[in-house]
């Protein structure tokens, strides 16, 4: 699996570690964190400062009526939140998440962090980038997914012919990994289930992205990482590097929008 410039998931609570965020923004050009919904319910529901936490997202949250999706809804904003403010060494108030088209979250004024979400079971993951799109996704690392029954629909003549050599278990797990590193490709590509999955690779071995002719689909400015999170989930990240030369101060001072913020000073 090509690893390079991905660092492993750093589990984290509302109290923290909060401290290898920046650091691993700083070393890798980007940061996945991940919990639990249960680890963050606590703040979720006592935490006396939630409206000015979720910004906008509180009307959303009020329109919840299920009680067990609000919470959710809340934890993963405020886990969003508070990632994004140890990369960028402020307090999670003074940020505010807005969302593209198709829901993509993004923070208002720093065009140059990207942000993936992704939930499963009672996991929940977020990945944060300062040097391209990134892509996060995971599913239960138990989970059967028969390579005969999907072959079609996700996979190149390439990678089926890898997996048709492959003892049945083994064909099983990889096809998972497969099926995550898809999805969090596509999540950064901003695209979804709208690329088909059967448009593009990887290699078994490798991890590298491919044609579905085999040959290499990109020049090395693609990583991919798929690592085994709480013992129980496979969370798989895309992390694309745009190859320009992006400051290594992740403070919010350097990596505030500078159109952004003469906007937020004309209208003070």
């Amino acid at each position: 699996m090509d690893q390079r410039g991905i660092g492993a998931p750093l589990h984290v609570r509302p109290d923290g570690p909060w401290r290898k965020v920046p650091e691993h923004l700083t070393a890798y050009g980007n940061a996945v964190v991940h919990t639990t919904w249960g680890e963050w319910l606590p703040a979720a529901v006592t935490q006396p400062r939630l409206r000015l936490l979720l910004g906008r997202d509180w009307t959303r949250c009020r329109r919840i009526p299920d009680p067990t999706v609000r919470y959710r809804f809340v934890a993963s904003r405020l886990l969003m939140k508070y990632t994004a403010a140890a990369a960028l060494r402020v307090e999670p108030e003074s940020l505010d998440v807005s969302y593209r088209l198709g829901g993509r979250p993004y923070l208002r004024g720093f065009d140059q962090i990207d942000l993936s979400l992704t939930h499963t079971g009672d996991l929940m993951a977020v990945g944060l980038s300062r040097n391209g799109r990134i892509g996060v996704d995971a599913e239960p690392a138990d989970r059967r997914m028969r390579f005969d029954v999907l072959q079609a629909q996700m996979c190149t003549p390439t990678e089926a012919a890898e997996l048709a050599r492959l003892p049945q278990d083994e064909q099983a797990a990889e096809t998972l990994r497969l099926w995550t590193l898809k999805e969090a490709y596509t999540k950064a590509l901003g695209q979804g289930m709208r690329l088909g999955f059967t448009e593009f690779g990887f290699g078994l071995r490798t991890g590298r992205l491919l044609a579905p002719d085999g040959t290499r689909g990109s020049r090395g400015e693609w990583s991919f990482a798929t690592h085994r999170a709480l013992g129980r989930y496979l969370l798989s990240v895309a992390c694309h590097d745009t190859g320009l030369d992006t400051a290594h101060d992740t403070s919010a001072r350097t990596m505030l929008d500078p159109g952004f913020a003469a906007a937020m000073a004309e209208t003070s």
